[in-house]
């Protein structure tokens, strides 16, 4: 299904469906197409869904930061939605779920997490040292996914795009730099919130043991694995992701 993008003030989304509210957060080489078989199969089954997209490269260079976009979750969410909503956060989205959710819990009911930063991650580094080689950009972005088939023509032009606008590519680096630098290992048995963790088992940039440190630390959480499954589980394993991802949440309801 095709879903129209919204356009309303500052913010740009997509929005499918009636009812339980459900935000999705993509990463911070993602876009809102990365959860197009979630909206799908979750706007038929009685949530309503958004989608927003994060101001990464319209942000000031002072204010790019995670904390400056978990701001602007909390107030799309105010101004949008009227009730506490379930997050669902992938790589970079799944860490400003998690300030979010320490910052304004009142604001979540459920905490959905895969391939999330906030401990540690491999990612392309500091820089990108090979940024107009097509071909190195490609191979980085197929180790995103356990079958490098996920990684399309499109997706990787969408990449090499990106490291090549230079605004853009520096404000890549600074929010990566970011991430590393807001490592939440003290934070997570503050976090009450019911929270389900949903990894790939070849995940090559936040690895398992990220997962399982995450669910050790966070008080009320699940983990489930997909196997043959890297960093985006919600893209590369759509069906089986979905799957557990409803099941969990009906038990929550």
């Amino acid at each position: 299904m095709i879903f129209s993008t919204k356009k309303e003030k500052k913010y740009t989304f997509v929005e499918a469906g009636e009812g339980r509210p459900l935000v999705l957060l993509h990463g911070l080489m993602g876009g809102l197409s990365n959860f197009d078989k979630m909206v799908d199969f979750f706007s038929d089954r009685g949530f309503k869904v958004y989608v927003p997209q994060l101001p990464i490269y319209d942000l000031p260079v002072l204010n790019t930061n995670l904390t400056t976009l978990a701001k602007y979750i909390i107030k799309f969410i105010e101004s949008h939605i009227s009730e506490p909503v379930t997050i669902v956060g992938n790589s970079m989205g799944g860490h400003i779920g998690l300030i979010l959710t320490l910052a304004r819990p009142d604001l979540v009911k459920n905490l959905v997490l895969t391939g999330s930063s906030g401990l540690y991650e491999r990612t392309f580094g500091d820089s990108f040292p090979r940024k107009n080689d097509r071909s190195y950009i490609q191979k980085k972005t197929e180790e995103v996914f356990y079958d490098p088939e996920v990684a399309t023509e499109d997706l990787v032009d969408e990449v090499f795009s990106v490291v090549n606008d230079r605004m853009k590519g520096i404000k890549t680096v600074m929010l990566a730099r970011s991430a590393i630098k807001h490592n939440m290992l003290n934070d997570l048995p503050k976090i009450l919130t019911p929270t389900c963790l949903i990894w790939g088992k070849q995940d090559n940039v936040t690895p398992p043991e990220v997962a399982q440190d995450m669910h050790k630390f966070i008080p009320n959480s699940d983990l489930f694995w997909i196997d043959k499954c890297g960093h985006a589980a919600m893209m590369e394993k759509p069906d089986e992701f979905n799957e557990i991802l409803y099941s969990w949440l009906k038990d929550k309801m």
